[in-house]
């Protein structure tokens, strides 16, 4: 296998070539409403309630969330589960049993239809306070990172969530790695989400969906030697069977592989904490510095 020369200036834990992190958003809306997107191909008249996006969108926690929590468990894959709030006050059974099988749930707003985007600066204080208390309310655990709905922050997100004493971010999408962030007097770790959501393929082949993940393993593992990935699904589609089925073929083959550091969301941020990881923003990531 042909080596990368690591420009970087860190190495992952134990030698590892490449950190991932599997991302699995839990999520609701409010009454009377779904997710904008479904199977569904013929759009309805405007106002007309479409109880076909209302019910679908229920399916994570129904059943979703449990069957992806045995597909990661029975791979020893670790995971983090970015949870609106109000889904976990709907599922409680589920919030206790993702702590209890050692995944992570971070703060993923109250409703996946509260956007932090059209918020006043001391709404999105309220419902951030609001979405941190519930979870630790209901699962036991206070959540250290938040991701936003639909990633739509506002400018004001950043310092509130780093005001709120959180762990890490994530709403970047700019970044190829995490870093650390200086938020007035606080740090704040940066993770980067996907590119490639499992509602890509919603009206696809979901094998699609795998080749694409397994194509990019393969050229980060083989071509840089110190990178990262981000496997992101939703329990209301991920957690099907069709699209499962790719999640539990992705998770053997990645963990086929040596030097491979499968890791929770949190448990990663607070490495790059302690190591004060730092942003690289030129060319000298994949090309030394002129001399």
């Amino acid at each position: 296998m042909a080596q990368a020369q690591n420009q970087i200036g860190f190495q992952w834990p134990h030698g590892a070539r490449m950190a991932v992190v599997v991302t699995c958003l839990l999520e609701n809306w409010s009454e009377g409403k779904g997710p904008p997107f479904t199977v569904q191909t013929t759009a309805l008249k405007p106002g007309t309630p479409d109880r076909a996006s209302m019910t679908w969108g229920t399916y994570g926690g129904r059943a979703g969330v449990w069957r992806l929590l045995k597909i990661l468990d029975e791979n020893r894959v670790p995971a983090t589960f970015a949870a609106n709030a109000r889904a976990l006050e709907l599922n409680p059974a589920a919030a206790k049993q993702i702590i209890k099988s050692g995944h992570e749930i971070c703060a993923h707003s109250y409703l996946q239809d509260t956007i932090l985007a059209y918020l006043t600066p001391e709404e999105e204080r309220a419902v951030i306070r609001k979405t941190k208390t519930i979870i630790e309310t209901v699962s036991g655990v206070a959540p250290t990172g938040w991701i936003s709905p639909v990633l739509a922050s506002s400018e004001n997100t950043e310092a509130l969530v780093a005001e709120e004493g959180f762990l890490w971010y994530g709403d970047y999408n700019h970044i190829d790695l995490p870093f650390c962030v200086q938020v007035g007097p606080r740090t704040v770790v940066a993770i980067p989400h996907s590119d490639f959501a499992d509602h890509r393929v919603l009206r696809g082949n979901p094998r699609d969906w795998y080749d694409v993940y397994q194509d990019t393993f393969d050229y980060l593992y083989r071509n840089e030697p110190v990178s990262y990935l981000n496997i992101t699904v939703h329990c209301h589609f991920g957690g099907r069977p069709l699209i499962a089925a790719q999640i539990d073929r992705i998770l053997k083959y990645i963990r086929g592989f040596p030097e491979v550091w499968i890791v929770r969301h949190d448990e990663l941020a607070q490495w790059v904490l302690d190591n004060d990881i730092k942003e690289w923003t030129n060319g000298e990531r994949f090309y030394p510095p002129a001399r």
